[in-house]
């Protein structure tokens, strides 16, 4: 039989090895400095864009796009060329795929700092990037399947499955999800309102997670573990059982993050339903992987390689139980907005994902370099660092989610709350922070351990950009199924069939959940109460978000006694229809905010911006001077206006025309309100002065952004009633 030769593409595999081990350093340094933050809030004061708020969605999407992402894409160009007996399918296509990927990031490292953001989780770049995002992903794509069409190898392997469906389930969510009105360059609305935002961002965010973060690595780990154990994979029919049920079943379980929300039952406990059943085709994964290793558990104790394989696996075990367990609703009661749900999800970033990297950075890097790896030694302390720093990390993160659980929710006999000041919490979990702070540093201590190893077997090896390869030519057969061949090995060797089936496959859930929320108006009942935002309130929630505040304050009050007893009246799903997009959020390091509106003081929430610590002893809560300082920029209000009128909120044209002098009214009152404090008089009277006698202008206290902040913070929950909400609901 007569071969071809050609060659495999390895500079584009090394250049996504090495963003993989740069952004990873850049995302858990980010992800350091955060957890320092919640030891020394005023770390950073007074430096708008190292605050925590702006800083936190930087670290996720480092860690998930830039980190995680980069390794996908080195871990898929290696294998697929190999799998495939073939190059990519085109040089420019894999060029365009890594220095737009790396743009990327970088308009991401410098635009969400500057507090450019749309808040929705793992979806927080706005318009621009979005779109940029759209065309390295169908690059990707396209180099993807161009290849699978030009392969030398008739039968995909099931890594080919997983990359396949990681490409086409991650592009129907990031279109959807991220579907937004644009008012500026770098400002937009989504189309999506409250309950429906919502469960469109958890059904992105959700399976972002099932098909960013696992899909496409247990494509990798198909690959890889056999390569490294040097045996086959153990089950090629618990391969195909595992893929299907997976990607079929995962879809659905997203409104597992909105249990006892505004979200309707109905769609509450599908997720759940969903979610339980996910169990088993996640272990069935992991059980592949594992017993994959039969037979060579000697080579484990030696290989540095199948160490962090091993455990990487059993985090992904650990991490897909512990996901259907939380989605039971009475262990959600208890875990959701607590630090139990930041400690699940970094066992499987630091486990999963960082280990898997790990192991095959490790493997590659000999192989990329023709060199045998420069100290063992070294890997194997870098297994043993990184994984006391997971244990050190995930541990009293969980302990502090129990210990915020059990104090939320205790009462006294007299029927009060124990612990009805809600920074008593918060002191108790510190010395948690502490040592969390700790794990993470041991964690990027491997990293930089790895960094070291790396750079020594690259430099004692060689450069050999395109490798040398050969393979027969694939000979045509015929389209419809051969004697004896069943359906799946069929399918196998069919490209476009294969997109299509797992596209179907991905669909149906999505359908069945989202499209009802949005196309049926009772699953979203309106209260007639509820009133659109003022032209100052509006201005001030776009602060609320440019500033992350989401990202440590939930506006979603659950129906139960303890939070009805914290907070007041549990939210009703009509009191968001205005919400563009909605800020429920998923943690509480404060207390949740959804009817703070009168409950304090104008002055209260003025001086609890400048010095938390003021009004609130103990609290970790940064200052945000600048906010009190910066003139707000009103220029664009009436074209914000007119983009939600777009999107269905009932502004008039009078309201619309005359939003400057409302503006200005709105905030006059509030600055009057601010006068009754004789510290604020001084304090104000004394800077206008130093304006004066410098030349300096002086920005008036309405004109200011803080006044439309607190204009917000005022407005929230105020719109019904405990006693006549129930009379206001109307269909």
């Amino acid at each position: 039989m007569e071969l071809e030769q050609f060659h495999y593409d390895n500079k584009i595999v090394k250049n996504f090895l090495y963003a993989t081990i740069f952004w990873g350093v850049v995302g858990m340094a980010v992800g350091l400095l955060l957890a320092l933050l919640f030891l020394f809030p005023n770390l950073t004061d007074g430096i708008s864009w190292l605050s925590f708020g702006r800083l936190r969605p930087l670290h996720t999407n480092a860690v998930i796009f830039a980190f995680v992402g980069n390794a996908i894409f080195a871990g898929v160009y290696y294998s697929t060329q190999r799998l495939l007996k073939a190059r990519m399918y085109s040089d420019a296509l894999s060029k365009l795929n890594f220095w737009g990927w790396q743009l990327i990031i970088v308009a991401a490292a410098i635009t969400l700092p500057m507090g450019f953001t749309s808040t929705k989780e793992y979806a927080e770049l706005e318009w621009p990037i979005d779109i940029a995002i759209t065309i390295v992903w169908v690059a990707f794509g396209w180099n993807l399947i161009g290849t699978m069409i030009k392969r030398r190898q008739r039968h995909f392997y099931v890594a080919i499955w997983f990359y396949l469906a990681t490409f086409v389930t991650v592009a129907v969510l990031h279109i959807f999800n991220n579907l937004e009105l644009p008012v500026s360059l770098f400002k937009s609305y989504s189309v999506y309102a409250g309950v429906q935002d919502a469960l469109v961002q958890w059904w992105y965010g959700h399976n972002a997670v099932a098909f960013f973060l696992t899909t496409p690595f247990l494509g990798l780990m198909y690959y890889f573990v056999p390569k490294a154990a040097n045996r086959p994979v153990y089950s090629y029919k618990l391969s195909i059982i595992h893929f299907w049920s997976l990607i079929f079943i995962y879809i659905w379980a997203g409104p597992h993050h909105l249990l006892y929300s505004a979200l309707p039952d109905w769609a509450q406990s599908l997720g759940t339903t969903f979610s339980i059943m996910l169990l088993m085709p996640s272990w069935g994964g992991m059980i592949n992987g594992l017993l994959t290793l039969r037979g060579a558990w000697d080579k484990v104790r030696t290989d540095p390689v199948l160490k962090f394989m091993v455990v990487a696996i059993t985090g992904y075990g650990m991490a897909t139980f512990e996901g259907p367990m939380l989605s039971l609703k009475n262990v959600n009661a208890i875990a959701h907005f607590t630090d139990w749900i930041i400690a699940h999800v970094h066992v499987g970033a630091l486990a999963w994902n960082g280990f898997l990297a790990f192991g095959m950075i490790y493997w590659l890097a000999p192989r990329l370099f023709k060199t045998k790896l420069h100290s063992t030694g070294l890997a194997n302390a870098h297994f043993w660092v990184g994984t006391l720093g997971i244990v050190l990390y995930a541990l009293p993160l969980y302990v502090a989610g129990f210990v915020q659980a059990s104090m939320w929710k205790q009462f006294n006999p007299d029927g009060t709350l124990v612990y009805g000041n809600f920074l008593e919490t918060v002191t108790e979990i510190m010395p948690m922070y502490a040592m969390r702070a700790i794990g993470g540093s041991l964690y990027i201590i491997g990293v930089f351990i790895m960094i070291y190893n790396i750079y020594r077997t690259a430099k004692a090896g060689s450069k050999v950009e395109d490798e040398l390869a050969e393979a027969p030519a694939l000979k045509k057969i015929s389209k419809g199924r051969l004697a004896g061949e069943g359906f799946h090995t069929w399918l196998e060797r069919k490209p476009i069939q294969l997109a299509i089936l797992a596209t179907i496959a991905i669909l149906i859930g999505g359908i069945v959940q989202i499209v009802p929320t949005l196309m049926i108006d009772s699953n979203v009942p309106t209260i007639t109460s509820v009133k659109p935002y003022s032209p100052l309130e509006l201005e001030g929630r776009d602060l609320y978000i440019r500033e992350g505040c989401v990202s440590c304050h939930s506006q979603q009050v659950r129906p139960f006694r303890s939070e009805v007893e914290r907070y007041g009246e549990y939210s009703k799903g009509g009191e968001y229809v205005y919400d563009h997009p909605f800020l429920w959020g998923s943690k509480r390091t404060g207390p949740d905010l959804h009817r703070i509106g009168g409950k304090y003081s104008d002055t209260w929430h003025f001086n609890h911006m400048y010095n938390p610590q003021s009004t609130s002893s103990g609290s970790i809560m940064p200052s945000y001077q600048w906010i009190i300082e910066s003139e707000l920029d009103k220029s664009i209000t009436e074209r914000k206006m007119r983009a939600m009128v777009s999107l269905g909120v009932p502004y008039s044209l009078e309201e619309i025309e005359n939003a400057q002098e409302q503006m200005t009214e709105q905030g006059t009152e509030i600055v009057e309100n601010l006068y009754t404090d004789p510290d604020f008089v001084k304090s104000y009277e004394a800077s206008k002065e130093r304006a004066a006698a410098n030349g300096e202008e002086f920005v008036e206290m309405k004109d200011r952004e803080i006044v439309a902040l607190i204009a917000y913070l005022q407005r929230l929950g105020t719109d019904i009633k405990v006693d006549d909400s129930e009379e206001t609901v109307s269909n």
